[in-house]
């Protein structure tokens, strides 16, 4: 089991726990659901595996060696290892009860997309609608901060919110009376404006998006894990 696999590679590369979040950026509670088998993968895994000295893929499957293949150049000092992170595509279900990234069960998630280095902690969701229309479409890929607070949020901002389990991302508007409210991008769309209540709870911002300009019927059927 991974969790086997990772206190064994830990333990023969003489690391403790503390060294591993230090070097990886994962948190201590996650690393420890790791270990503890409460959750099954983790988009720090290759960073893991890379720092503790063993195979990504045996890490994380069990299958193979578990010492890295060796490159046919003699000197591959100067190469600098590159942290393979990967953020989880939530479901807008799973946005409306999200807490905190430690909360999602990882073994729920059906897709993965790279994950920007300054950014361990995000997550993306999938555009539904055509609220933001015409700058989000339909299936474009929100990458959203948890980490950034309510307060450091100024008017323009494209923000996630929840309220009784619903989530939805729009335009944070502050006027100057300080009043605000959400506004959908599309000005066809109704309703545009939505009140902010004290039932609305701040998820993170969007700080990024994808969006795929062309993919094939079969690619589009093949899931990232």
């Amino acid at each position: 089991m991974l969790k086997d696999r990772l206190k064994e590679a830990r333990k023969k590369a003489k690391k403790s726990q503390k060294d591993v979040v230090a070097a990886v950026g994962i948190t201590q509670s996650a690393l420890s659901q790791l270990e503890t088998g409460l959750v099954s993968s983790s988009s720090h895994l290759p960073s893991i595996a890379n720092f503790l000295g063993v195979d990504a893929y045996w890490l994380q499957t069990g299958l193979g060696n578990a010492t890295p293949k060796e490159s046919g150049h003699d000197d591959i000092s100067n190469i600098t290892p590159v942290k393979a992170n990967m953020a989880p595509v939530l479901s807008w279900v799973q946005a409306g009860v999200f807490t905190n990234v430690e909360s999602v069960d990882i073994t729920q998630i059906e897709e993965w997309l790279p994950l920007p280095d300054d950014c361990d902690d995000c997550f993306y969701l999938k555009v539904q609608g055509l609220s933001n229309y015409p700058v989000f479409h339909e299936g474009d890929y929100i990458l959203v901060d948890p980490t950034v607070q309510y307060s450091d949020m100024q008017s323009g901002d494209m923000i996630v919110v929840r309220k009784h389990e619903d989530a939805t991302f729009k335009r944070l508007v502050i006027e100057t009376d300080n009043s605000r409210y959400l506004q959908a991008l599309n000005p066809e769309f109704k309703p545009n404006i939505i009140p902010l209540d004290e039932e609305c709870i701040f998820v993170g911002e969007v700080v990024d998006s994808i969006r795929y300009i062309y993919q094939s019927k079969r690619r589009s059927k093949i899931k990232h894990s």
